[in-house]
């Protein structure tokens, strides 16, 4: 009996872990439901506990090996055996007042740039100047499309920590709201590299190991090249720059497509520009001085 409950909520905390990265299943699933679930509310509560306490031991794999395989057939997508960036030591996040040209999406004081991806009014809230996640009121996008671009964001991580792997502080930037740069906590929290913080989910682990405790900020600047389309023939591939805390982490990488979880990422012809869009994985990390340029497409330069 213990075993087939703990078999169960294994299986409901992994879709609520996981469900961020796949459609298929709802963000962060809450204690609650899966008592609810399970049956086991009116369980004694030391009981009822410790199931709980238990699964959540089984949970938040840091690594999969039944995934396909990455091109070049050397490690598997989310492989857990594919070695773990070195970690380097930083200074402070780079804080950067918008320049004249940005266009600035989040400024200390309300969401009006943004809004739900259901395209109802964003649920996040803002606290002490920063666009905190609200767990379960969905992703957020920006009102405005973007391709090629120069963005400058600022987050925190949630502090104390809670779980571990791919549980922590999990959040995403979705360029064009299909290719991601991750954003955990990945301080002293191992998991899959192709997953850790400022990771291309899925691709590519980043060069370093950059991030700072949670608690404090942190920056990404990134220069996105949106993926242009011949058709329904991809004739030449996004790549990221990114520099996480002022450090390169990603040098004009090439991305293999939009992000998937647990499979191979697929390009699927898309117009020119998309919104930029924020994850919301149940956890309540914070964002503030989010700004964004618009660049010139290369042959119009």
């Amino acid at each position: 009996m213990t075993r087939s409950v703990l078999s169960r909520t294994a299986s409901l905390l992994d879709a609520g872990a996981e469900g961020g990265k796949n459609p298929a299943h709802p963000p962060a699933a809450r204690l609650e439901d899966l008592g609810t679930a399970l049956g086991v509310l009116r369980s004694p509560p030391v009981i009822h506990c410790a199931l709980l306490l238990l699964a959540l031991q089984e949970k938040h794999p840091v690594g999969y090996d039944d995934t396909p395989m990455l091109p070049g057939g050397k490690w598997h997508v989310h492989d857990g055996k594919r070695p773990a960036p070195p970690v380097v030591t930083t200074g402070v996040p780079t804080t950067t007042s918008a320049p004249g040209d940005a266009i600035v999406l989040f400024d200390g004081k309300d969401a009006s740039k943004w809004r739900g991806s259901d395209g109802k009014e964003a649920g996040w809230k803002v606290v002490d100047g920063a666009l905190e996640i609200a767990a379960g009121k969905g992703d957020i996008e920006t009102k405005e499309e973007f391709g090629d671009c120069q963005l400058h964001l600022e987050w925190m991580e949630p502090s104390p920590p809670r779980s571990e792997s791919q549980g922590r502080g999990n959040s995403g930037i979705f360029f064009m709201g299909r290719y991601e740069l991750q954003v955990l906590d990945s301080f002293e929290n191992p998991t899959y590299p192709d997953g850790q913080c400022a990771a291309l989910y899925g691709q590519f682990p980043p060069l370093v190991n950059a991030c700072k405790k949670p608690g404090e900020w942190q920056s990404y600047d990134v220069v996105f090249t949106a993926p242009h389309f011949d058709g329904d023939k991809l004739a030449a591939p996004a790549t990221m720059t990114v520099l996480h805390n002022g450090i390169l982490v990603h040098d004009h990488d090439a991305l293999l497509g939009a992000t998937a979880h647990r499979a191979l990422a697929v390009y699927a012809a898309h117009g020119p520009a998309g919104p930029l869009r924020l994850q919301d994985h149940g956890d309540p990390v914070r964002f503030r001085n989010v700004w964004i340029r618009r660049l010139a497409p290369r042959g119009d330069r």
